[in-house]
This record gives structure tokens, C-alpha cells and sequence, in this order.
């Protein structure tokens, strides 16, 4: 039996569940472990996979919450039951605070644990639990301090392989087949920043492109009818991103690393706009300062009123062609099969450890 935890967000939850199956086709027991609360609670019944929900406090840069706390407390003494009930050989944690709980008392109990980051830093959870860690998955390459990095290796970011053809894509979208697509996406639920600032600076563009703006399901109906009249554009809540990437010329987006993972494996050129640092510890920043250093994307950096200049290269042919033979180089094609191999090894060299505590 392995156990895969973490969740929360979709950017904890899918990489852990697509490496959860990869690890039922190599012919593991996987019982998927999620937070209450979490987005898992709502996809977990319908993903096949055996499961518990545990709480899980969210986990603070500056300083506990009290409430907050006293979920920790609660999701450690759940997680050290669901342990020593399963008995599993090895953990996966995607980090986040709904993967800490289970890894923090897996390796309390001297189970082999795995984490995967997916972000071009380390976060605050991956650091508490880097040091206990038998491997750390990394989806980009980051400098780690010598105890931590000899024992890491980079493994891409798994993302759902699937592709289709631009065209057919469009139709399914229903959207014009023959015009070129600028894709809007501000993460799972929407963007607020995004939905405000980019309609109006991309209605220029609409005689020769065509624009689909995932907004979140929040902000759908407003958005809906504030664009009616506006031919080419289309607003949605919720989108499939499979389809929405491979039909794609271009994309503006968040920089959450499933974003931009699952861009490099549709070979997606893009323009990131970050969250603000103060918000997620500068995660977001990282990850796009990554792409954008090697030529992989390009990054709103300087406010608003210098979004004309940087979207400007990504409408000519040849920047784009680049873009995509560069991201390509950061396809996380393969990347679920890695990390449960990483996660088996992990297991094969714990087996025979007793499980304590």
C-alpha cells in the first residue's frame, strides 16, 4: 500500500492523483489521503480511487492562527491513525497544508516519504518536511543547499497527457475553427485582477484573433453579459484546459506551476502575470522569473501600463515559433511515471523498516 497525499488546490490535488494512478498501473494499493474542505472533497468520490479526508490546518509565513492550529493538531492525530490503520510502505506528499499532516507523521513513524514541489521554490510546507524526506520530486530545477539536493531530482510537473488537434479543439470550444485563439486563464477559479484588466487592452486584437476567458465561475454571469456584444470574445467559468491549450495560439495567464506546466507540455508560448508576492510568498514570481530567464515566456513584471509592450512580441509568428520550441523543452510529458518510480524506489530501500509511533 503507498499513500498519496495533498490537496487544497487543484495545483496539489491533479499532480497527486495522476501520480496515484501511474502508480496503480505499475501495479501498486494506493489510498489517495485529502483535506477536508478541499477541492479533493469534491473530486475524490468520482476518481476511482480508495480515499480518506483528514483536516488540515492552513500552514502560516508569519504565524500560527489559532484556529487554524488547532487543525494541525487534529489533522496530525488523523494522519497518525490512518498510518498505523493502512500501514503503508511508502508516502507521496505534494506538500501544500493538505499534504503536510500525513508526510509530517509518515516520517515520525519512519515510513519512507516523498515530496514534490511544484513551484520554482521551495515552499514553506516542502521546507519543514525536506530534511525527513527520503527523495524530493522537483518539477523545475532549483538550487537546494548539498544535504537536501543529493537526495533530489528533477521530475517535471505531471499534468493530463492529452491533446487534440487545434482545430477540432475550437469546434468542441465552440469557437470559430479558422481564427487564432488568445487563451485567458487566471487558474481553476478565475482571476479577478485578470478578468478587469485584460478585456478592454485585448479588444484591439479581436478582427484578428479570437479571445477565450476563463473567469472563474464567480464572476461568469457578470462577465457573460458584459461581453455579449463583443463578437470573438467568449467568456466561460470553467474550462477544459486540455482543450483550451491545444487550441491555443497564445496564452495570458496566472503562473501557478500547473499553469505553465501543463503549457509547456501543449508547447503553449504565453505571456505570465504572477500573483503579487505578499499573497503567495512569491511562488508565482519564481516560477515565471524561471521561464521567462530561459526564454520560455515572457512575464508582466512592471504594472498594467507596460502590458502592450509585453504582449507586443508574442503576436509576431516567428517569437512565438521560439517560444514554443523552448518551452517544449520543459514538457512534463512523462512526469507521473518519474515520480512514482522515485516513489517506489523510496519504498524498495525502506522495506523491512517498522512502522512505530
Amino acid at each position: 500500500m503507498i499513500l498519496v497525499t495533498g490537496g487544497g488546490t487543484g495545483g496539489h490535488l491533479y499532480p497527486g492523483l495522476a501520480t496515484a494512478r501511474a502508480l496503480r498501473e505499475l501495479g501498486q494499493a494506493v489510498t489517495y489521503v485529502g483535506a477536508v474542505g478541499g477541492l479533493e472533497e469534491k473530486v475524490l468520490p468520482t476518481s476511482g480511487l480508495p480515499y480518506r479526508l483528514i483536516p488540515a490546518g492552513k500552514l502560516s509565513r508569519e504565524a500560527l492562527r489559532p484556529k487554524e492550529g488547532l487543525k494541525v493538531l487534529h489533522g496530525l492525530w488523523e494522519a497518525r491513525k490512518v498510518l498505523r490503520e493502512l500501514k503503508p510502505k511508502a508516502v507521496l506528499s505534494t506538500v501544500g497544508y493538505a499534504g503536510f499532516p500525513l508526510a509530517f507523521m509518515a516520517q515520525r513513524m519512519g515510513i519512507p516519504t516523498v515530496i514534490h514541489e511544484q513551484n520554482a521554490q521551495l515552499g514553506l510546507a516542502a521546507r519543514w518536511l525536506a530534511g525527513g524526506a527520503s527523495a524530493i520530486g522537483l518539477s523545475v530545477p532549483i538550487e537546494l543547499n548539498a544535504p537536501w539536493s543529493a537526495k533530489a531530482q528533477v521530475v517535471g510537473l505531471p499534468v493530463r497527457e492529452e491533446k487534440h488537434d487545434a482545430r477540432a479543439a475550437k469546434i468542441a470550444l465552440g469557437l470559430e475553427p479558422e481564427k487564432p485563439l488568445i487563451f485567458v486563464l487566471g487558474g481553476s477559479q478565475g482571476s479577478l485582477e485578470l478578468n478587469q484588466n485584460l478585456p478592454e487592452r485585448l479588444k484591439p486584437l479581436l478582427g484578428e484573433y479570437q479571445v477565450l476567458h476563463q473567469s472563474g465561475p464567480r464572476w461568469e454571469t457578470q462577465m457573460q453579459a458584459q461581453y455579449a456584444t463583443w463578437p470573438g470574445y467568449t467568456v466561460r467559468g470553467y474550462l477544459d484546459t486540455a482543450l483550451a491549450f491545444s487550441a491555443a495560439e497564445f496564452a495570458i495567464t496566472r503562473a501557478g506551476a500547473a499553469t505553465l506546466a501543463e503549457a509547456a507540455y501543449h508547447r503553449v508560448p504565453l505571456l505570465a502575470v504572477p500573483l503579487p508576492a505578499e499573497m503567495d510568498g512569491g511562488a508565482q514570481w519564481a516560477n515565471a522569473r524561471f521561464y521567462a530567464d530561459i526564454g520560455a515566456a515572457y512575464m508582466l513584471e512592471r504594472g498594467w501600463e507596460h502590458f502592450q509592450t509585453s504582449l507586443a512580441p508574442l503576436l509576431e509568428p516567428s517569437v512565438r515559433q521560439k517560444l514554443r520550441d523552448t518551452i517544449a523543452q520543459l514538457s512534463p510529458a512523462g512526469a507521473a511515471y518519474r515520480l512514482a518510480r522515485m516513489v517506489l524506489e523510496a519504498s524498495f530501500q525502506g522495506n523491512g523498516r517498522e512502522v512505530t509511533g
